[in-house]
């Protein structure tokens, strides 16, 4: 690998990229993905092993190697490389490049995007009708690609809501004046058009341009009724700052990016997006991307001065940089110091949690709704008596007799709950005894146990890892007990699943969801039941 920057990516045995990612030194930092210990990082365990071929491209620059990257991201999206929510799924504000150029609401990021300049992402849909109401009353611009009549305006014109460029009825000059001032008005810059706009009311007064005064006039007044509306966040009006706030949890990423401009907070745009393994993901690799792939889509003139972050990160000075180049003029990236800049940090997170909650509450509800059919099938095919909402699985785990434990693991609606998890040591066998039916008969004894004294609550199905003999050992201890639960055995050689009293097994479909299921519940049990011997035989050996 050459020692220069660029961009490498990894290729499988597919030959399709798993990972794209840039560097300042190609040869050290492709290196360091294969020497040193990769214990603490999953994905790496995961993503390096499947590594078959490596290609790279070499630029003139760390900034160039930035901008390389997303796009190459973009194009192929790599499984291992975060990825923001795919923005072709966000509307933006594009100025057409014509003549008489119009406004239009399109989807950016399309190999066939039109020509001319965009506003955006807006991530909430009603209040990017609202603006586009709000432009429609205050610009008179164009709405027609093509003139409706030939020898008169439409009705558009005759509401004040098109300057009839058409027919001529007003000049390039100022039609492109009108726009200018909408490219101010979404770029957040209203008190710099309200400056503008008074100078036009006051150019076309001394004219004695009365009419065209007073539209002026509504104009600033309707911006001034919009700007009141907003939060001031700070006095000084050359504040144009964005305040990013990014929550990790489990298998989901939440951000949240407030913009303050010209001192007040006007826009409000959420992110959220699933990542294989990103609840380790480290915050470095979620920043980075978060800020190359937002800020790439902006237009130059939407970038702020100054971006705050709860945390700084490596690699920020070439971040730096890239956006100081692209506003001809220094961005700062910094972690928040002042007492209103945590303040408004703050609210970005809280908004970052509420978006959180609200895309936890959509999964579960996506889940749930899954989950109803599988159970319902299960219910039915394995006869139960109630429906499986909850399910307990319990397996054995020893070597040549030492050291022998059991687990007991719980999925609630098809999902695992660790919380509920548990580890059993074995109290009766004797030393080097192996005797899986007497081991999973102790565990379950004193599971029941607890079920017959109210200490905890039955699940409504239990699944024993083991043929028809394990069933019905268990079937004993659980009579002893008085009770009635639902309880199954999954034999693992043909999959089969035995039912208590029932000479012949129930074979699931080897494609359904509910074997699939029954498969990850006993292999989840496995795995937990092998963790837990690892460590208690690592302690033996330590004595």
């Amino acid at each position: 690998m050459p020692k220069l920057p660029g961009c490498y990516q990894y290729f499988d045995e597919n030959n399709e990229i798993i990972y794209i990612g840039k560097a300042k030194n190609l040869f050290n930092r492709v290196n360091s993905y294969f020497v040193g210990n990769k214990k603490d990082s999953p994905k790496l365990q995961v993503m390096v092993p499947q590594i078959k071929k490596i290609e790279c491209i070499v630029v003139n620059s760390e900034i160039e190697a930035l901008i390389l990257e997303n796009e190459l991201i973009k194009k192929h999206k790599p499984k291992y490389n975060i990825l923001l929510k795919d923005d072709k799924k966000f509307p933006y504000f594009l100025i057409t490049k014509e003549d008489y150029p119009r406004i239009q609401v399109v989807r950016k990021a399309n190999k066939n995007a039109l020509k001319g300049k965009y506003y955006g992402p807006y991530t909430d849909i009603r209040a990017m009708h609202a603006t586009l109401e709000l432009i429609n009353k205050i610009f008179p611009i164009k709405k027609c690609k093509t003139p409706k009549y030939k020898s008169r305006p439409c009705l558009y014109y005759d509401i004040g809501q098109c300057a009839g460029p058409c027919q001529n009825k007003i000049s390039k000059e100022d039609y492109k004046n009108i726009i200018k001032n909408a490219e101010l008005f979404l770029s957040g810059k209203r008190k710099e058009l309200i400056k503008t706009l008074k100078k036009e009311m006051d150019k076309a007064s001394k004219n004695f341009e009365y009419e065209k005064a007073l539209l002026y006039r509504n104009s600033i007044q309707d911006i001034e009724k919009t700007l009141e509306k907003q939060n001031i966040v700070f006095e000084s009006t050359n504040k144009d700052y964005d305040y990013i706030s990014i929550i990790n949890s489990s298998n989901l990423i939440c951000i949240c990016i407030l913009q303050v401009r010209q001192g007040r907070l006007i826009s409000k745009k959420d992110f959220s997006f699933s990542q294989i393994l990103s609840d380790i993901e480290s915050f470095d690799e979620i920043i980075q991307s978060a800020i190359r792939e937002y800020y790439i889509m902006l237009n130059d003139e939407e970038l702020p001065s100054k971006i705050i972050l709860e945390n700084t990160f490596e690699e920020l000075d070439i971040y730096k940089k890239w956006l100081s180049l692209r506003l001809n003029k220094e961005v700062q990236i910094i972690k928040a110091t002042t007492k209103k800049d945590k303040e408004i940090l703050s609210l970005a997170h809280k908004n970052a949690q509420y978006n959180l909650e609200q895309a936890k509450l959509k999964e579960l509800s996506h889940i749930q709704n899954e989950y109803n059919e599988v159970g319902s099938y299960i219910q039915e095919k394995l006869k139960l008596s109630k429906f499986p909402h909850t399910i307990e699985c319990y397996d054995i785990s020893h070597i040549q007799g030492t050291n022998t434990v059991a687990s007991g693991v719980y999925f609630e609606n098809g999902q695992p709950k660790k919380s509920k998890y548990r580890k059993y040591k074995l109290k009766t066998l004797q030393k080097g005894e192996v005797d899986d039916f007497k081991s999973m008969r102790e565990i379950l004894s004193r599971r029941f146990k607890r079920i017959k004294q109210g200490q905890i609550e039955a699940p409504d199905l239990i699944i024993i890892d083991g043929g028809k003999g394990q069933l019905s050992s268990v079937i004993e201890i659980m009579k002893e007990f008085e009770l009635n639960l639902n309880i199954v055995s999954l034999a693992k050689r043909e999959e089969e699943v035995f039912l208590p009293n029932k000479k012949e097994p129930v074979i699931l479909a080897q494609n359904s969801a509910a074997l699939h299921l029954f498969q990850r519940i006993r292999d989840e049990a496995h795995r937990f039941a092998i963790t837990f011997h690892r460590q208690l035989r690592s302690k033996s050996m330590l004595k």
